[in-house]
């Protein structure tokens, strides 16, 4: 984004590189960071789309979805969702699943993963259904998105799933448990609270998808993710899925995993599609007037704002309806249905604005975001890396701006 797209003036100031260049990264060497002491150097949020012209050699993926030896219904509902070419994590991993091998994929958000793991191992539930597939992740919003993609794929083949989330009802979810389930997508607490009142049995489960383990392991939900695997049988077929490799992931690979293959299709940390900038707040201005100025410009038509704390995310979704903006928010303080009604309307296109804490900054997939903007900063650069990875998906380029004041 030149910062020249944006009025200069009393109510705030863009930099870019035309403002700050390297020497006044020196110069406003300022940083930045959360509660937990981590620093940002606002620098790593400036950072210019790379586009890609067509003389750049693209992605020849090995495989299309027909070559791979799987069902024929299977093949057809993947055709139906109109999935014709392997994304570079699906085309690299699904013959190491399908041949039943442990795997870790390090990959960006965005790149398909979701779809690297549901097509092999529908695969292996329709060659083996006695089997049944225990799917781990973050969030709710995740774990609703990838029971939805997997009914896609799964249509008139009679396999069934259940949704094990907290927010929602446990008595409906114990309910759908006492049927035949091939796949039990859930969130750690969630799936700890079933296994722990004897709703699920993970003796039955020898198949076990993490996804977004780093997410997980941030979030505090190491012991569950180890509660649940020492109830799970040896030999077990283990996926393992990141967007970032610590020495803390890397511990947990060896923990949980037996002679995995990695596959790595991340490029770099932040999506080279997202043009990155950031807005300084002037001394005789207010954030929301800035957010304000920025809202009414036709290009911002369907904006991700995140902000840190739940109140402050409610606080602000209201003020910006009261200022006649179409806007909701979603934090951990919603209730579900509520959630996925903003996510919904979001997604429909029936809102411009969706103002979230970081519970949505991962795993969702919202196609046309065109803006994401970091109305306060993100606690750790691995949280900014995520937010703004909900725009520029699927090759489009899309915009990130951070408030800094």
């Amino acid at each position: 984004m030149h910062s020249g797209n944006f009025k200069r003036g009393p109510r705030g100031s863009v930099g870019g590189g035309s403002r700050f260049g390297k020497s006044s990264s020196t110069r406003h060497a300022k940083r930045f960071g959360g509660p937990a002491g981590q620093r940002i150097d606002i620098s790593k949020f400036i950072s210019k789309a790379v586009v890609t012209t067509e003389a750049v050699t693209q992605f020849v993926p090995e495989h299309k979805f027909g070559d791979f030896p799987i069902d024929g219904k299977l093949k057809a509902n993947i055709l139906a969702k109109g999935y014709s070419v392997p994304t570079p994590i699906q085309d690299r991993i699904i013959p190491y699943i399908l041949k039943g091998s442990d795997v870790v994929g390090i990959a960006n958000t965005g790149t398909g993963k979701t779809a690297a793991f549901l097509i092999p191992l529908i695969n292996k539930v329709l060659l083996s259904p006695a089997e049944q597939v225990l799917i781990v992740v973050p969030t709710r919003e995740l774990a609703m998105q990838i029971d939805e993609e997997l009914k896609g794929f799964t249509k008139h083949m009679k396999l069934f799933s259940v949704c094990c989330v907290g927010g929602m009802s446990i008595g409906r979810q114990i309910s759908e448990l006492r049927y035949k389930n091939s796949f039990i997508i859930g969130t750690p607490g969630r799936l700890k609270d079933l296994i722990e009142r004897n709703h699920v049995n993970l003796l039955q489960s020898k198949t076990v998808v993490l996804d977004e383990a780093d997410r997980m392991l941030d979030m505090g939900f190491v012991n569950d993710m180890r509660f649940m695997m020492s109830r799970m049988p040896r030999p077990r077929h283990t996926l393992f899925f990141a967007a970032t490799m610590s020495r803390e992931v890397e511990g947990l690979i060896k923990e949980f995993l037996h002679e995995p293959v990695s596959v790595s299709v991340k490029t770099q940390d932040t999506s080279k599609n997202v043009d990155q900038d950031i807005i300084r707040i002037a001394q005789n201005t207010t954030k929301i007037d800035v957010l304000h100025d920025l809202l009414i410009k036709p290009e911002f038509s369907k904006v991700l704002v995140f902000g840190r704390t739940k109140h402050g995310v409610e606080r602000l979704s209201r003020v910006l309806e009261e200022r006649g903006f179409k806007a909701a928010s979603i934090h951990g303080n919603k209730n579900q249905s509520g959630r996925q009604r903003a996510l919904a309307a979001f997604k429909e296109g029936k809102l411009q604005i969706l103002v979230a804490t970081d519970v949505a900054a991962r795993g969702l997939d919202i196609v046309n975001v065109s803006h994401v903007i970091n109305f306060d900063i993100p606690a750790t650069y691995n949280d900014y890396v995520h937010r703004i990875g909900r725009t520029g998906r699927a090759g489009k380029t899309g915009k990130a701006l951070t408030f800094v004041e």
